[in-house]
């Protein structure tokens, strides 16, 4: 369930996201502050049932409400405005999102512990 990623993170490690940031056209400055930064990601929900998710950094803080496998309308940190879908997928928070005929996703994992899902039964 998603109540074992309820918590407050910080952020281990980033694959490719030089890669990734230079693909959405963000400039050099941007991008080098970007590599630096490694946000707390705080994640909840509301009194309604809905997840909150807040990624807090001294660059930047952007926060989504939604409902997992709902789409809805987002704006990212760059400003892009896309369509987005927040799922569980192997015991990861996986975030789709989709602007102009392009498509990304980010998996969040939580590699502290083994969640209650992905318990293996003898």
């Amino acid at each position: 369930m998603v109540d074992k990623f309820v918590g407050t993170w910080k952020m281990i490690s980033s694959e490719n996201f030089d890669d990734y940031m230079k693909a959405l056209g963000v400039g050099f400055a941007t991008r080098q502050v970007g590599n630096r930064t490694k946000p707390s990601l705080i994640i909840n929900m509301d009194d309604q049932g809905m997840i909150c998710l807040k990624s807090q950094s001294t660059f930047k803080t952007v926060e989504v409400k939604f409902n997992l496998n709902e789409p809805f309308e987002e704006t990212t940190a760059d400003d892009r405005k896309t369509m987005t879908v927040f799922s569980l997928e192997n015991c990861k928070l996986v975030q789709k999102q989709k602007w102009d005929g392009k498509e990304t996703t980010i998996e969040r994992e939580v590699t502290d512990f083994i969640p209650s899902c992905c318990h293996i039964s003898p």
